[in-house]
């Protein structure tokens, strides 16, 4: 199956994990270096397309989930199913099916959102870890609270508390609004029409758009004991914190801030880059990457 120039073979499988059906897609060979890709909003595991192909030739076992609510992974009801605690679980739970050892992690937006809880609540399943757009969590939830430009930035987290309104405003006109974000928080030319539509398609699927929104949802209705604990939550295990100067979505600030939480952090900031840094610079993404694993 080929789908955006990806030339790897692809293993599409399903997971039981947590009560849930996780689809999961699987890359190159089973005795190769695990590392997980964790996608984020509103992505699903076609996120990491252009990472792919790289990390299978390194001679990695790449393992990219549907996270719970996405595209073909199972869409429980209720905000308490989206715990981050469950999340990272779902994360565990695929560890436990593919391999027996540690394996590298990586994460953008939310994804990089249950990389953070991973590396410091299962640091014994998490050897290197890096994390794409996304601040520590106790750095996102001090500048929310004390920083209003930050707040501005993330005034669609106050929107998606709403009920209903959310899901009929982004399912209008044929998923107008979300297209429009996408482009518009991009350079041009980085989410092709033929991946819009893979993205729609996605969206679309019964109960999905609900599911990811109930992400955001859990997120402010039961926050983590994590992201309140300064000592739980402290990141033991390398981290790597990669970042785009133009992100729309967070301010650079709160990168530099996130090493304060790491014992051994390092930040690389793309000059030029915006949130979707692994689309628009995936050859030094992933330059970066593996040098950080290697």
């Amino acid at each position: 199956m080929t789908l955006s120039g990806i030339r790897s073979p692809l293993e599409f499988r399903v997971f039981h994990i947590n009560g849930i059906a996780l689809h999961v897609v699987l890359a190159g060979a089973a005795s190769g270096k695990p590392l997980v890709f964790l996608h984020g909003f509103p992505e699903f595991w076609f996120a990491w397309r252009h990472q792919i192909d790289h990390f299978v030739s390194s001679g990695y076992r790449v393992i990219i989930p549907d996270q719970r609510g996405y595209n073909l992974s199972d869409k429980p009801a209720g905000i308490a199913s989206y715990s981050i605690d469950l999340l990272a679980k779902d994360v565990i739970g695929v560890l436990d099916i593919v391999t027996d050892s540690k394996a590298f992690v990586v994460g953008h937006d939310w994804g990089a959102g249950v990389s953070w809880y991973l590396a410091a609540r299962y640091s014994e399943r998490v050897s290197r870890t890096a994390m794409l757009s996304v601040p520590h969590p106790r750095i996102f939830i001090k500048n929310l609270l004390m920083n209003p430009a930050q707040l501005r930035r993330s005034w669609y987290l106050l929107f998606f508390q709403l009920p209903w309104l959310p899901e009929f405003v982004l399912r209008r006109r044929d998923w107008a609004l979300l297209v429009r974000v996408l482009r518009n928080t991009s350079p041009p030319g980085v989410f092709s029409d033929r991946d819009l539509e893979q993205y729609k398609e996605s969206w679309a699927r019964k109960g999905a758009l609900t599911a990811m929104l109930n992400w955001y949802r859990a997120a402010l209705l039961r926050p983590s004991k994590l992201a309140l604990d300064p000592e739980a939550s402290r990141v033991k295990v390398p981290t790597l914190l990669i970042w785009g100067k133009n992100d729309q979505f967070a301010g650079e600030g709160m990168a530099r801030e996130s090493l304060q939480h790491c014992d051994d952090g390092h930040l690389e900031m793309f000059e030029t880059a915006t949130h979707w840094v692994q689309h628009e610079e995936p050859t030094r993404v992933n330059n970066l990457l593996s040098q950080f694993f290697a």
